[in-house]
C-alpha cells in the first residue's frame, strides 16, 4: 500500500503561497537544465546589452559634453575607452570628432536593443521548452494515479495545476528574465558612477531605501487587493458555470431575475476591489515618478556645486542624471513582478504537491510473468472490499469461473457488481489471496499486463476525438487497420461507420457528441474485441441500445465469447439467461449461485427480479 497520507482534501484547498521559497525554484531549475545552453547564450545577450546601454550614457556625458564640447576630459575620470575610440575612429575616417560620437552611440543603440531583444526571445524559448517538458512529466504523473485518487479529487482541480498553474510559472520566469536585463546595468551603472564620484553616488544610494520600504508597504497592500480579486473572479465563474449548465432549470424555475440579482452582486464586488486596485497601482506609479524627479534634483544640487567647484565635470552630472533611471526602474519593475511572484509561488506549491503524490496501485515487487495466451480462469476467494475502511462493498465473495465460462452477475443498485470489474481491472488494491487469474493471485501480476488481457466495455464508455480508427486502435501497434475494421463488422458497426462522409476517417468530436448514444456503444464493442483479450467484461454494456440493435450484435457476441471467458453485468433477460453461471449479489454478499434453471427453481431473488423484468418486458410490449 502507498506511504503517503490520503489527505486528499488539500487539493481543494485554496493555496496562498509565498512571496519566495527558493526551493520550488530551485526544483523549477531542474526542468531547464538540458536547456542550459540556451539559457547561458540568453545569459550572455543580457550582460552585453546591459554594458552597452550603461556604455551610452558614458558617451553623452564624457565624449561629447566633456570632451567635445567642454574641452575638459577632467582628468582622472574614467570613460572606459569612449573617447579613445572616438579619437582613434576619428583620425581613421577624417569625420570630426562629435559626429563620429554620434555614430558609435547610433550603433551601441541598435546592438544593445537587438541584444536585449534576443535576450528576450532566448529566455522564452528556454523557459517555454522547460515548462513544455515539466507539463508533460505533471500530465504523465497524474495518468498513473489510481482511480481511488480522482474518486476523491475534483478533475478540474488537476486540470488547473496541468494548465494554469504552469503558465503562471512561465510569467514567473519570464519576471525573472526581466529583472535580470534591469538588475544587471543597475550593478554596472552603480560602478561606474562609484568611479566618477563617490560622493554624488552616497546621495543617490539614500534613495534608494526610501523606494524599497515604499514598494514593500504597497505591495502588501496590493497582496490582500489581489486575493479579494482572485477570490471574487472565482465567484464569478462558480456562479455562471453553475447557471449555465443549468439553464433549463433555471428557465422552468423562472430564476432569470434572482440569479441575475446574485450575480450583480458579486460583479458588484469584484469591480471594487478592481478599482481599489486601480488606484493603488497608479498612486505608487505617480509616487515613483515624483521619486525620481526628487533623485534628479539632488543631483543636480549637490552635482551642480561641484562642477561650479570645478571637483566634478558638467558631462559627469549628466552621466548621473540619466543612470537615474537606471537605478529606478529595476526597484519599480520588482514591485510589478511582485504579484506575479506571489501567485507563482501558489502555482508551483499546487504544482509540486501533485507532483510528490506519490498514490498509486500497488505493484508486485516479483512480478509473475504470464504466458503469450492464457487460458482465463477466474476465482474469487473470500475477497472482501470496500472503498472506505470501514464501509465494506463486498463481503466475503467467493466465486470460481473456469476456461471459457460466461457468468452473468446480478443484483440491486449498490450490490456490488462494478466494484468487482474494477478489482479486476486492478483499479484499486485489494487483499493477497483473494483474486486469482490462472491460479495466479492477481496481485502478483503487473496491472499493465492484467489490463492487456482482459477487455472491459463499461456503462460510461469514453469516445476521444479523433478519427473513427483511432477511437478503435487506440494506438496499440498490434491493430492494423484490416483488424479494426474486422472487429467493427463483427459487431454491426460498420452499418453506421461506412454512412459518415469519411468512413473509418471521419472525425470525431469530444465524447462523440457527433455519434448516437448507440453508435458510440457499438464503437465501443469494436475497440476492446479488436484488441483480442483473453476475458471480456460487459458492464451494462448494452444498457444504451435499442432492442433491434441488440439483436444485431447477439450472434457476434456469440461467436466472440467463444473460447473466452466472459463475464456480464446485465439485466436484460436474454443476456442473462443464456450465461453459463448467474451470479446474484447483495449488499456485496453472494446470495445465490448457479444456472437460471437451477435458481429460478430456487424461488429466490433472482427469481423474484427476473418476475419483476418479464412484468416490465410484458408492459412495455403492450
Amino acid at each position: 500500500m502507498s506511504e503517503q497520507p490520503l489527505d486528499h482534501a488539500i487539493f481543494e484547498a485554496d493555496i496562498h503561497g509565498k512571496a519566495m521559497n527558493i526551493q520550488y525554484l530551485r526544483r523549477i531549475l531542474a526542468w531547464m537544465k538540458p536547456h542550459a545552453r540556451l539559457a547561458a547564450l540568453s545569459i550572455a545577450l543580457v550582460l552585453f546589452a546591459s554594458v552597452l546601454a550603461v556604455l551610452l550614457p558614458v558617451i553623452i556625458g564624457r565624449v561629447v559634453i566633456d570632451t567635445v564640447i567642454m574641452n575638459n576630459p577632467g582628468s582622472g575620470l574614467p570613460d572606459f575607452g569612449m573617447n579613445y575610440l572616438t579619437e582613434t575612429l576619428s583620425q581613421a575616417s577624417g569625420w570630426m570628432n562629435i559626429t563620429v560620437a554620434c555614430v558609435i552611440y547610433g550603433v551601441f543603440t541598435v546592438i544593445c536593443h537587438f541584444s536585449y531583444h534576443f535576450h528576450r526571445v532566448t529566455f522564452a524559448r528556454t523557459v517555454l521548452y522547460s515548462l513544455r517538458d515539466m507539463r508533460k512529466d505533471l500530465f504523465a504523473h497524474m495518468e498513473h494515479r489510481p482511480s481511488s485518487f480522482y474518486d476523491k479529487v475534483a478533475v478540474g482541480r488537476v486540470m488547473t495545476r496541468i494548465t494554469n498553474d504552469v503558465q503562471a510559472l512561465f510569467e514567473l520566469l519570464m519576471g525573472v528574465g526581466m529583472l535580470i536585463g534591469e538588475f544587471v546595468p543597475f550593478f554596472i551603472a552603480l560602478f561606474i558612477m562609484l568611479a566618477i564620484d563617490v560622493e554624488l553616488t552616497g546621495w543617490l544610494l539614500l534613495a534608494l531605501p526610501i523606494f524599497a520600504v515604499v514598494t514593500y508597504f504597497f505591495r502588501q497592500a496590493t497582496r490582500r487587493v489581489y486575493r479579494l480579486i482572485r477570490n471574487t473572479v472565482s465567484q464569478l465563474n462558480q456562479n455562471l458555470q453553475e447557471n449555465l449548465s443549468g439553464m433549463q432549470v433555471v428557465q422552468l424555475s423562472n430564476r432569470e431575475d434572482r440569479n441575475l440579482k446574485v450575480y450583480t452582486a458579486i460583479n458588484k464586488t469584484n469591480r471594487r476591489q478592481e478599482i481599489n486596485a486601480i488606484y493603488l497601482e497608479t498612486s505608487y506609479g505617480a509616487f515613483m515618478d515624483n521619486m525620481v524627479n526628487m533623485a534628479l534634483a539632488v543631483i543636480l544640487w549637490v552635482g551642480g556645486g561641484s562642477v561650479l567647484q570645478e571637483s566634478i565635470t558638467l558631462g559627469s552630472v549628466i552621466l548621473f542624471s540619466q543612470f537615474v533611471d537606471m537605478f529606478i526602474r529595476p526597484i519599480r519593475v520588482l514591485g510589478q513582478q511582485y504579484n506575479v511572484l506571489f501567485r507563482a509561488m501558489a502555482s508551483a506549491e499546487r504544482i509540486f504537491q501533485a507532483l510528490d503524490w506519490h498514490e498509486q496501485v500497488r505493484e508486485p515487487e516479483h512480478p509473475v510473468t504470464l504466458p503469450r495466451r492464457i487460458q482465463g480462469k477466474l476465482e474469487f476467494r473470500n475477497l472482501s472490499f470496500g472503498y472506505e475502511p470501514d464501509q465494506p462493498v463486498l463481503r466475503n465473495v467467493s466465486v470460481t469461473i473456469n476456461p471459457g465460462e460466461k457468468l452473468a452477475v446480478v443484483g440491486p443498485t449498490g450490490s456490488g457488481k462494478s466494484t468487482l470489474i474494477r478489482l479486476l481491472g486492478r483499479f484499486y488494491d485489494f487483499p493477497d489471496g483473494t483474486l486469482f487469474l490462472d491460479d495466479i493471485d492477481l496481485n502478483h501480476i503487473p496491472s499493465s499486463e492484467v489490463r492487456r488481457r482482459i477487455g472491459v466495455v463499461l456503462q460510461d464508455f469514453h469516445i476521444f476525438s479523433g478519427s473513427v480508427l483511432d477511437n478503435i486502435v487506440l494506438g496499440n501497434p498490434n491493430i492494423g487497420r484490416e483488424k479494426a475494421i474486422e472487429a467493427a463488422r463483427l459487431v454491426h458497426a460498420d452499418s453506421f461507420i461506412e454512412n459518415l462522409p469519411d468512413k473509418y476517417d471521419s472525425h470525431l468530436v469530444e465524447r462523440g457528441q457527433n455519434l448516437s448514444q448507440g453508435q458510440r456503444q457499438l464503437l465501443a464493442f469494436a475497440r476492446v474485441l479488436a484488441a483480442d483479450p483473453e476475458i471480456l467484461v460487459l458492464d451494462e454494456a448494452t444498457a444504451s441500445i435499442d432492442t433491434e440493435t441488440e439483436q444485431l450484435i447477439q450472434a457476434a457476441l456469440q461467436k466472440l465469447m467463444q473460447n473466452r471467458t466472459s463475464i456480464l453485468i446485465a439485466h436484460r433477460l436474454q443476456t442473462i439467461q443464456e450465461a453459463d453461471k448467474i451470479l446474484v449479489l447483495k449488499h456485496g454478499e453472494v446470495k445465490e449461485f448457479g444456472s437460471h434453471e437451477a435458481l429460478m427453481a430456487l424461488g429466490g431473488i433472482y427469481h423474484t427480479l427476473n418476475e419483476l423484468q418479464f412484468q416490465d418486458v410484458s408492459l412495455k410490449s403492450s
